[in-house]
């Protein structure tokens, strides 16, 4: 049996059908992220999880038990906010030790949790300071030792770290992979970055218009998509889609191919598997990404690992790898 179960969860506002019958196991100890574009329901879906969202259909099963109807304060589940939630007349140690106290615990036990949390986050030196006193990675990790201290069944967090600038982001990111490591934890993470999803996720659930389009790992999902949608979706720069007649062989369903900006390379013009021309190269360093017009006014990215002499109007050849094409029917699924 799973640890936690969703059961044909449904969610309705009025006549707008928000979360369509979602059935998803989760394991103890995994780390499930919930990616999809703005209004696809993965916050709506963490807060059904959590109680603050009724169910209108299905059931939550949580280590064996029905918490469908339970009340937040019930479900032994603790919630990380993106807007950090903090209490601002508190120090980081009242706002860490708060539920605990609410639920009237023994002060040196809260003692010992709170230094705990704090030692773990590198908190020990900031608790006896208010919020304000704080920077926004600081706060965040305040957030995060809150949850830790009461030691849930389940971990959830919601945009987490989308009020963080992208330096902070990415070390916060770092740390709670790594808490996530030390304290074994199921945890559910609501981002729509892709990134985040890919680095700290065991499985992604890929989300669209209240229905999981595709659930596996980082990888099953960059390699073989179920559909246009996450070929798309996953994957900085997106996957490239042409017309199927500019790829030889191919299912004779298949009504667009999709290949990687990896998966593509650039020869001489008049050689190659396409003729195109420059319209723009980003070099970033690390890599290049080069924008080419091809046949038909298509347009594709080609990402190279070295520099490049290319300059936007000059003519190229375009290469594919031929196992590393993906083809879609006419309803955008994959065809394998």
């Amino acid at each position: 049996m799973s640890y936690l179960e969703l059961k044909g969860v449904e969610k309705y506002y009025g006549d707008f059908h928000a979360i369509k019958g979602i059935n998803l196991n989760i394991q103890k100890g995994e780390f499930i992220v919930f990616v999809g574009p703005s209004g696809c329901g993965k916050s709506t879906l963490l807060r059904m999880i959590a109680g603050l969202e009724d169910i209108n259909g299905g059931d939550l099963i949580l280590d064996g038990k029905n918490i469908t109807d339970m009340l937040p304060s019930k479900r032994d589940l603790a919630m990380v906010f993106q807007s950090y939630a903090l209490y601002p007349h508190m120090t980081v140690e009242e706002n860490m030790s708060f539920a605990l106290r609410i639920q009237k615990e023994d002060p040196a036990v809260i003692k010992e949790k709170v230094a705990k949390a704090a030692e773990k986050l590198n908190l020990t030196d900031y608790l006896k300071r208010t919020p304000k006193e704080l920077s926004g990675g600081q706060r965040q990790r305040v957030a995060i030792g809150r949850a830790i201290v009461r030691s849930p069944k389940v971990f959830l967090f919601d945009e987490t770290l989308s009020n963080l600038d992208a330096t902070l982001r990415g070390q916060t990111r770092v740390e709670i992979a790594h808490l996530h490591r030390e304290l074994n934890a199921t945890s559910i993470y609501v981002t729509h970055d892709q990134v985040e999803a890919m680095t700290l996720a065991d499985r992604v659930v890929v989300m669209q218009a209240g229905v999981i389009e595709q659930c596996g790992t980082p990888m099953e999902l960059y390699d073989r998509p179920a559909n246009k949608f996450v070929a798309q979706f996953i994957g900085m720069p997106k996957m490239n889609l042409l017309p199927a007649k500019h790829f030889p062989n191919l299912s004779p369903n298949a009504v667009e191919a999709g290949v990687r900006p990896e998966h593509f390379s650039l020869v001489d013009a008049g050689s190659g598997d396409l003729q195109g021309k420059v319209e723009m190269v980003e070099a970033l360093g690390n890599e290049t990404l080069i924008h080419v017009e091809v046949e038909d006014g298509e347009m594709i990215i080609v990402r190279q690992y070295e520099q490049t002499t290319l300059r936007p109007e000059a003519a190229v050849g375009v290469k594919f790898d031929p196992d590393q094409v993906h083809c879609f029917d006419a309803q955008g699924q994959a065809i394998r």
